[in-house]
């Protein structure tokens, strides 16, 4: 008899207004002085400093590290942790998306445990906690704040490590859709479409449970039916919030559910080329979806009426189709590019990628054992 691990952090926040209560709840956890993890563009907009004055307004001291860069690598995790121990902190606030959480876990499993973050590639390498962490999401797609997932590229291989480990969780979550208002339309687009395939890979995942399953739907639906809104018209409250949500949801799913191969290659397109994780995901979901439709027609057609297709009267397999046909006209409304190619991806690289994506921890849920020339074969669909 399988048992089910549910992981998430212990307190999750959400709604307008709660990224006021950062200070209060750092000080609730002990902290004295926090080190600030974001990118080096979101205090240009200022929320990195909002935190700052919400901290000061507690007595919490504080000092920003902002090289949390697009696709983390183990140097921005090493040059935190050296900021980190030279400011005498004793917590970690990540402020932003995906790169700013994973960057902030990173850094806490090393300030914790020691070593390289290298040493912790795998699953629950650690033995040990990081520090408190709070997590202040400013997207509505990766779902890193609350994951206890950590993806940092080694910069001798290239290669995305795929770190789970349920130590990495962060303790608070933070999902305020008013400091989302003012995310640029490609943003939105891809990071949504990151949340539509982490909803989509749970569902289907070898591991999924009636929990699991009921989160993800949830999320697929809500991704449906606001994310080409929110896209449009970035200032639409009620979209942004059903996004936060949505974006949580799926979260749940995937944190507990794990993923499968469009997280695996994914994370070798983001390692090889430094490309944005959420136009990865968005380009090969249809592609690896049409690959696992054969595992399980019936849980695409769930998916599909999540997302509002009428399948009445249709054949098990004709409903399904209906889903991945979804999927890739929710991704050309949003203005997702077509394929791989525009990202100037190369044939010529696969060989490589294909190897790496096969020992990528996201690919072993995978509902279809797939082999290195199902791998390519996918890649090369997706140009």
């Amino acid at each position: 008899m399988s048992v089910m691990e549910f992981f998430m952090p212990t307190v999750n926040l959400m709604g307008a207004g709660c990224v006021e209560q950062v200070g209060e709840r750092a000080k609730e956890l002990g902290a004295k002085k926090a080190l600030i993890v974001t990118d080096p563009d979101l205090p240009k907009v200022g929320i990195p400093g909002e935190v700052e004055g919400y901290l000061k307004d507690v007595k919490v001291e504080s000092v920003v590290y902002s090289g949390a860069m697009p696709n983390p690598t183990d140097k921005n995790v090493h040059d935190g942790f050296d900021l980190y121990k030279k400011e005498s902190c004793d917590m970690i606030i990540s402020v932003g998306g995906g790169s700013s959480h994973d960057c902030a876990k990173g850094i806490g499993l090393v300030a914790g445990n020691g070593g390289n973050i290298r040493d912790f590639e795998g699953v629950n390498q650690s033995k040990k906690p990081m520090p408190p962490m709070i997590a202040v999401n400013t997207t509505s797609g990766t779902a890193s704040e609350i994951t206890r997932f950590c993806i940092i590229t080694n910069t001798d291989t290239k290669v995305k490590m795929a770190i789970v480990d349920w130590r990495v969780t962060p303790h608070i979550s933070i999902n305020d859709p008013m400091v989302m208002m003012k995310m640029p339309p490609g943003l939105t687009a891809a990071t949504g479409m990151d949340a539509l395939t982490h909803a989509v890979e749970a569902y289907v995942s070898t591991i999924a449970t009636p929990v699991t399953d009921t989160c993800a739907l949830k999320a697929i639906q809500l991704i449906s039916n606001n994310l080409r809104t929110a896209v449009a018209n970035g200032e639409n409250f009620e979209a942004r919030d059903a996004m936060t949500y949505a974006q949580l949801l799926a979260g749940m799913a995937f944190n507990n559910a794990s993923l499968g191969y469009v997280h695996a290659m994914a994370h070798q397109l983001g390692g090889f080329y430094d490309l944005p994780h959420g136009v990865c995901n968005a380009i090969l979901l249809p592609h690896v979806q049409r690959f696992n439709l054969i595992a399980n027609p019936q849980r695409f057609v769930d998916m599909a009426v999540a997302m509002g297709e009428p399948v009445e009267g249709l054949s098990v397999r004709a409903a399904a189709e209906k889903a991945l046909e979804a999927i890739s006209l929710l991704s050309s409304d949003i203005r997702i590019p077509a394929g791989l190619g525009v990202l100037n991806v190369q044939e010529k690289d696969f060989d490589v990628m294909v190897e790496n994506a096969m020992k990528d921890a996201c690919g072993f849920t995978n509902p279809v054992a797939a082999k290195p020339d199902d791998i390519k074969g996918i890649f090369s669909n997706a140009l």
